[in-house]
C-alpha cells in the first residue's frame, strides 16, 4: 500500500480541506453541498490515516524489541498496520466496544496515539489474530488520563506507558495462545525499552489473572468508562518484579 510520506504535504492537505469544510455553493442543491461536505470529511480522515501510518511505522522501527518467536511481531510496514486496524474494528464491533472506541474510517480502528505506540501483533499462519499496543508517554496525555491523573507517577518514574487496544479475534475460556503471546510482547517491550511503569484500564473481573504477571496494583476503581456496562479499574504494572509464573508461562 502506498502512502504520502511527507509531513509537510499532509499538513497542506489538512489545511486545504479545513478551509473548504464550511463552504457551500449557493446555486447548487442542498443535497450536493451535503455530499461535498461528506466527501471532504472522508478525505480528511484518509489524510489522517496516511499520517498515522507514516509516523507509526517510523516510531516502531526505532523501538527495541528483542523477540525470537516468529509469530509475534512489531508492526513495521503500512500493510501490517492496516491488518491491525481491521482486526480492532472487527473485534470491537463484535464485543460492543465500537461506540466507546469508534472507527475513524469504517472497518479501520486507529487514533492519534498509534503514532507513539509500539504495536505488536500475533500472526497465525497468514492471519493476524491478536494485537496490543504500548503507548509511550509524550507531551499529549495518555488515554486513561481522562479518568485518572498520572502526574505523580511521572514524577517518580523516568518513563511510563499505557497498555491498550488488547484485541484477540478468537476468544475462548482461559488464557488463549494469542493472549499469552501479546502479554509476552508487552512485558518485553517494557523491559527492553527501560520503561519504569506501565498503566492500563482493565475489567475488574480480570485483575486476578493480570496479577500473575508481576507487581500489579489497583490505582483506581472507575465508576464509568466510556459508557461500557462492566466494572473497570486502573492498574499499574512494575516490569522489574516479574513473577515465576510469568517467566515460565510467557517469557520462556
Amino acid at each position: 500500500m502506498g502512502y504520502v510520506n511527507r509531513s509537510e504535504t499532509l499538513q497542506r492537505f489538512q489545511d486545504l480541506i479545513q478551509e473548504n469544510m464550511g463552504k457551500t455553493l449557493s446555486y447548487m442543491p442542498k443535497e450536493f453541498n451535503e455530499e461535498q461536505r461528506y466527501a471532504l470529511e472522508l478525505f480528511k480522515k484518509r489524510i489522517f490515516l496516511e499520517e498515522v501510518i507514516e509516523e507509526a511505522v517510523a516510531f516502531n522501527r526505532k523501538v527495541i524489541f528483542n523477540e525470537t518467536k516468529p509469530s509475534l511481531k512489531l508492526t513495521t510496514t503500512a500493510e501490517e498496520l492496516i491488518e491491525v486496524f481491521k482486526l480492532r474494528s472487527q473485534v470491537y464491533f463484535e464485543m460492543g466496544f465500537h461506540k466507546t472506541f469508534p472507527d475513524l474510517i469504517e472497518g479501520l480502528n486507529f487514533d492519534v496515539f498509534d503514532k507513539t505506540s509500539a504495536i505488536v501483533f500475533y500472526q497465525k499462519e497468514t492471519e493476524v489474530t491478536g494485537t496490543c499496543r504500548l503507548i509511550f508517554d509524550s507531551p499529549n496525555e495518555l488515554p486513561l488520563e481522562h479518568y485518572y491523573g498520572l502526574n505523580e507517577i511521572r514524577d517518580e518514574y523516568k518513563l511510563i506507558g499505557e497498555i491498550s487496544r488488547n484485541t484477540v479475534k478468537y476468544r475462548g475460556q482461559g488464557l488463549g495462545l494469542e493472549f499469552r503471546y501479546l502479554m509476552r510482547g508487552m512485558c518485553k517491550l517494557v523491559l527492553d525499552n527501560e520503561m519504569g511503569l506501565a498503566v492500563s484500564v482493565i475489567k475488574k473481573e480480570n485483575f486476578k489473572m493480570f496479577s500473575k504477571f508481576g507487581k500489579v496494583e489497583i490505582l483506581e476503581e472507575l465508576e464509568e468508562y466510556g459508557g461500557l456496562d462492566d466494572q473497570f479499574i486502573v492498574v499499574s504494572y512494575n516490569p522489574v518484579l516479574v513473577t515465576k509464573f510469568l517467566k515460565k508461562a510467557f517469557l520462556s
